[in-house]
């Protein structure tokens, strides 16, 4: 069984802002496979699917950023799932604007979402897609972060988060690695 947790806030005031991109992929995952994420639990919505014969359940904890381990710690809990078998899909600051990085285990890199999962779960030892926000140094990092995209940035974020979900798909047949080394971007450039 596999865990798909996206991060974000919830609340429609939060729904197109940069923190929010987990939602965003988490959301295009359901609307590919023609599902509503329509169950809850724990304090966040949820739904299961099987592919590949397996359980994957995708995740949206609705307590704030900060508080979603509490929420993914009590799904581990309840169905049993391995923190190796999760995938956190998440913003970063440090990655500019349209790139993106598969990483398993790490430091939270400063992402309060992040450290919360960890202090949650005792460990680090799950498995991260990052999606690049870039860090515009002349705003306060939580109005940027809570900041909608500008109309060209969402063109980007349109097409990154496109990509996150063939990543989604792949994760649910391929090994880790494999999906590194097919998804991980070499430079700059990609």
């Amino acid at each position: 069984m596999k865990l798909v947790v996206g991060l974000g806030n919830p609340g429609k005031e939060y729904k197109n802002t940069r923190h929010n991109v987990g939602f965003i992929v988490i959301d295009k995952i359901a609307k590919k496979y023609n599902i509503e994420i329509n169950k809850s639990k724990f304090g966040g919505k949820y739904i299961d699917l099987i592919i590949n014969d397996e359980k994957v359940i995708l995740l949206k904890p609705q307590k704030y950023m900060n508080l979603s381990g509490e929420v993914i710690k009590d799904f581990i809990n309840y169905f049993k799932i391995e923190i190796s078998n999760m995938l956190v899909i998440h913003d970063d600051l440090d990655l500019e604007l349209g790139n993106y990085k598969l990483k398993y285990k790490g430091g939270s890199g400063g992402h309060n979402g992040l450290k919360n999962i960890e202090q949650n779960l005792n460990s680090n030892e799950y498995k991260r897609l990052k999606i690049g926000i870039s860090n515009n140094k002349n705003i306060d990092t939580k109005d940027y972060i809570l900041g909608e995209f500008a109309s060209e940035e969402k063109k980007i974020i349109d097409r990154v988060t496109d990509i996150a979900v063939d990543i989604f798909d792949d994760y649910c047949k391929l090994t880790f690695d494999n999906l590194m080394n097919k998804y991980n971007q070499k430079d700059d450039t990609n």
